[in-house]
């Protein structure tokens, strides 16, 4: 099971790295949103920083949701998908490895590049560390949450409405925790439990996400 677990995870950001341009746009989507949101308001530092934690928190969320609908799209197209279901390797481990290597091409750079913005969006040297544990725990769980809406509408064309419709509510709780932490170390203020709500998310998500995006994909396999 590592073996196919660390093969699927090399094959798939192999793929992703043949094709650079479709890799890129999450992230400089991001960097676009984070960047243009201060020219349409009034500038000041205090404004800024007391919008940063949800414009940051706003722009990755959109970003990964960008980024979702390949997860499964090109191994459904080319046949790929189904050669998966029938390996002898539990097709759980499988998603697992998928779900990872779209997050360390996606979710990861975004948590790299998020300090950056957060000084242009002027939050304090305490908030960008809160930032980036944020960042940290709770892009996994949009990657984790997302890839159940890409299993449920992989064989819908144009399926990327109905994929936010399906997503977006599940991403709620991730977007207020970790905006709010970021909001609450700006105050100087203890952020344990957010992050302890986000690490529990995460760790929810470990555990049944990967169980019923498979469950999904053999129900979408089978019609």
């Amino acid at each position: 099971m590592l073996k196919a677990f660390y093969y699927l995870l090399l094959r798939d950001m192999r793929l992703a790295l043949r094709s650079r341009h479709e890799l890129a746009n999450p992230l400089i989507f991001f960097v676009l949103v984070v960047s243009l949101f201060p020219l349409a308001v009034m500038p000041t530092p205090e404004r800024l920083q007391e919008m940063a934690p949800g414009v940051i928190w706003v722009a990755a969320l959109l970003s990964v949701l960008l980024s979702l609908d390949r997860l499964f799209k090109q191994d459904y197209e080319d046949g790929s998908l189904d050669q998966l279901m029938l390996s002898p390797n539990p097709l759980v481990v499988l998603v697992l490895a998928k779900v990872s290597a779209h997050w360390l091409l996606t979710g990861l750079p975004l948590v790299i590049i998020a300090p950056l913005l957060g000084v242009f969006m002027a939050l304090e040297t305490s908030s960008l560390s809160v930032l980036v544990w944020s960042l940290l725990l709770g892009t996994p769980v949009l990657s984790l949450v997302g890839a159940i809406g890409v299993s449920l509408t992989v064989a819908v064309n144009r399926g990327g409405v109905l994929l936010s419709l399906i997503v977006l509510p599940l991403y709620i709780p991730v977007l207020i925790f970790g905006a709010n932490a970021i909001d609450v170390a700006s105050d100087g203020m203890s952020v344990r439990g957010q992050l302890y709500f986000l690490g529990a998310m995460l760790a929810l998500a470990l555990s049944l996400a990967p169980l019923a995006t498979a469950v999904a994909l053999r129900i979408t396999a089978s019609r």
